[in-house]
């Protein structure tokens, strides 16, 4: 099983009958820093193509799981336990999870719960397989980024059996926590500013969107994409011109990449 190295944002809200609505929203086409390459090796990035999760979305008989870290000994939903609704569009693989009454007082869904709250775990992220060449020729692919932006190879997953989204530790990818204040966002920048947001990759890119915005939207930014993080992250970790936070995921190496572009 592979994690997608992509991370999405998620939200909790309460219903009438007692039920928590947990919706989850993971967008396609993202790129990804999977590895920096270390000294010697070349930087790995990687995209999840629109609609690759699709064939056993389409498939209402095929299960697929709301997990805890990518556990199935922590499950939070499933489709054919008709708790969990997938929908998948060319944008993003969006979901909406019921987690009972009976559900809230199982400890492991309290914990998922308290950490969510402290906003430790509202990242969303796919556990999904790559078909084999005989029956998917071009399930992925690779390539060379464009020397302009870089030396990375990039992987390209263009058809993948999405088995389960999982909800992670905060994530690690600006693109998932703009997308999970998208509406707090679009308050203060226009939709030309929000979209060259979420599509600015490298540090040049984000510097310049940056430096277009007015000191009380970057100040906006700054502040929505913040209330995302820890706070120790929040205090240790910033990125100029704006002081952008980026909570840094412990085990990845987006950290490293981050450190060296700073």
């Amino acid at each position: 099983m592979l994690w997608g190295g992509h991370s999405g944002g998620l939200e909790i809200r309460k219903r009438a009958s007692g039920a928590l609505a947990l919706r989850g929203r993971f967008p396609y086409g993202k790129r990804a820093v999977l590895s920096d390459g270390g000294r010697n090796g070349r930087p790995k990035k990687e995209v999840i193509a629109p609609r690759a999760f699709a064939y056993r979305i389409d498939q209402p008989g095929e299960d697929i799981h709301l997990l805890v870290g990518h556990s199935y000994d922590r499950p939070l939903a499933s489709r054919l336990a008709g708790s969990l609704l997938v929908v998948d569009n060319e944008d993003a693989v969006t979901i909406t999870a019921t987690i009972s009454e009976e559900m809230q007082r199982v400890s492991y869904v309290q914990d998922f719960l308290a950490a969510f709250a402290a906003g430790l775990m509202v990242g969303l992220s796919p556990g999904f397989r790559i078909p084999p060449p005989r029956t998917v020729p071009d399930a992925e692919t690779v390539a060379e980024e464009d020397p302009r932006e870089g030396t990375a190879l990039i992987r390209t997953v263009n058809q993948a059996l999405l088995y389960e989204m999982s909800a992670v530790t905060v994530p690690a990818y600006k693109e998932a926590l703009i997308e999970a204040q998208g509406d707090v966002l679009a308050d203060v920048l226009s939709g030309d500013q929000l979209k060259a947001l979420k599509d600015a990759v490298t540090a040049a890119e984000i510097k310049a969107v940056l430096s277009g915005l007015s000191p009380s939207q970057v100040e906006a930014v700054t502040a929505a994409l913040a209330d995302m993080a820890p706070r120790e992250q929040v205090e240790a970790r910033s990125w100029s011109p704006g002081a952008l936070i980026f909570p840094q995921h412990r085990a990845g190496s987006l950290s490293k990449a981050i450190e060296r572009w700073r």
